[in-house]
């Protein structure tokens, strides 16, 4: 980003959201080419204490999802407050937060900002059914 280039994705769906785990950053492509790059902080790869399964580790799985529920609000969750989410790998999300450090730091959501998830319900970037991949 310092570059001032725009960042190039994988093949794949034409419009979709990449994130991007190396680089903790969420990509918004349309047409196949990057159209924003949003800061992002993933899993932590640290254990702690799941509100279903006793201990788990706080990780973002790569893959290819659908956005699956959407919440226009601040949703409360035992693991804390997550501002207008759109979940797609089950209780995992794309959704706003106080904090989005540069580095892994969630249970396994993608933390953005609270503006850039305002840009996102917007513009509706990620509508229920589109493509989340997880690199």
């Amino acid at each position: 980003m310092a570059d001032g280039t725009r960042p190039t994705v994988g093949a794949g769906a034409p419009d979709r959201v990449e994130i991007d785990l190396e680089r903790q950053l969420l990509y918004v492509v349309r047409d196949g080419s990057v159209r924003w790059a949003i800061g992002a902080s993933t899993g932590s790869g640290e254990t702690y204490e799941s509100s279903y399964d006793g201990l788990a580790v706080a990780v973002t799985p790569p893959g290819t999802f659908a956005v699956g529920r959407v919440y226009d609000g601040s949703e409360v969750a035992k693991l804390g407050t997550l501002y207008r989410p759109r979940y797609f790998n089950g209780g995992i999300a794309v959704h706003g937060a106080a904090s989005v450090p540069g580095w892994p730091a969630s249970h396994g959501c993608a933390r953005v900002s609270d503006p850039a998830m305002d840009l996102i319900w917007s513009q509706d970037l990620m509508p229920v059914g589109s493509t989340v991949v997880v690199r």
